[in-house]
């Protein structure tokens, strides 16, 4: 089973810089965007085959995930019953015979921090939801995560400490869930592999230089582990300052 997840940066945007071409490329089974950055009934994609899952923000051009998948759920849920959460679209769960597919986009700290109390409080339901669905049967987990957990996962982490994506708080809050059951599939492939990248600036030249930060995951289940046929970060595609990120599993 393939699944991949990209913060497309406004999907109107990032289809008319080739997202379909990359989309009908991989034909996954599952495919998870973030930062739709629209309304419903701005934009309607032929996805033969697909069915699509949207959760929009409330506040237009803001935030907002979609789930495309092949494959039709048992249930869906919007949400984890905060109620600013479901105000700004940010999650999807699809339940299966088998397991949980949970499509989240991670509130942004903020440049000044203004956000960080919201943020933890997020992380803190955000893990006890997790942890429920995962006391049920097996979770993938992926999205935009705002964070680069270890320094490994950014160009530049000395100057970058303390700064939004890379505060101890919100580190820990990763490394917490990591401890309660579940293993970011990209570093258990590869533990040491350095300058993988998923999100550049758009200040210039700072992607061709690859000064980037991996904020974007899929996050799995520990019994998933032996699952785990590939873990990809497509650096290569282009469309939005995120490229996609590629988990696929043996049959579940």
């Amino acid at each position: 089973m393939k699944f991949i997840s990209w913060n497309v940066n406004g999907i109107r945007a990032a289809v008319k810089k080739g997202f379909m071409d990359y989309f009908n490329e991989m034909d996954a089974d599952f495919f998870c965007i973030q930062e739709s950055k629209c309304q419903e009934g701005q934009i309607e994609l032929e996805m033969p085959g697909y069915e699509q899952y949207w959760n929009y923000a409330q506040r237009k051009g803001y935030s907002g995930t979609a789930i495309f998948t092949k494959h039709h759920p048992i249930s869906v849920k919007y949400g984890v019953g905060d109620y600013e959460t479901e105000e700004e679209g940010r999650i999807i769960t699809l339940e299966y015979e088998n397991f949980y597919l949970v499509n989240v986009y991670t509130p942004n700290t903020k440049r000044d921090l203004s956000r960080l109390e919201y943020r933890l409080q997020w992380e803190d339901e955000l893990k006890a939801y997790l942890k429920q669905l995962n006391s049920e049967k097996p979770v993938v987990y992926c999205g935009d995560l705002n964070v680069a957990h270890e320094e490994i996962d950014l160009k530049n982490p000395k100057s970058n400490v303390g700064n939004a994506g890379f505060t101890d708080e919100e580190r820990g809050r990763m490394t917490r869930l990591l401890k309660a059951g579940f293993i970011d599939s990209f570093r258990h492939l590869y533990p040491d592999t350095e300058e993988r990248y998923s999100w550049w600036s758009y200040m210039s030249k700072v992607r061709e230089r690859n000064i980037g930060w991996r904020i974007d995951y899929f996050i799995v289940s520990n019994e998933l582990a032996n699952a785990i046929v590939k873990a990809e970060i497509h650096d290569q595609v282009l469309g939005s300052d995120h490229c996609p990120v590629m988990l696929e599993l043996s049959p579940l």
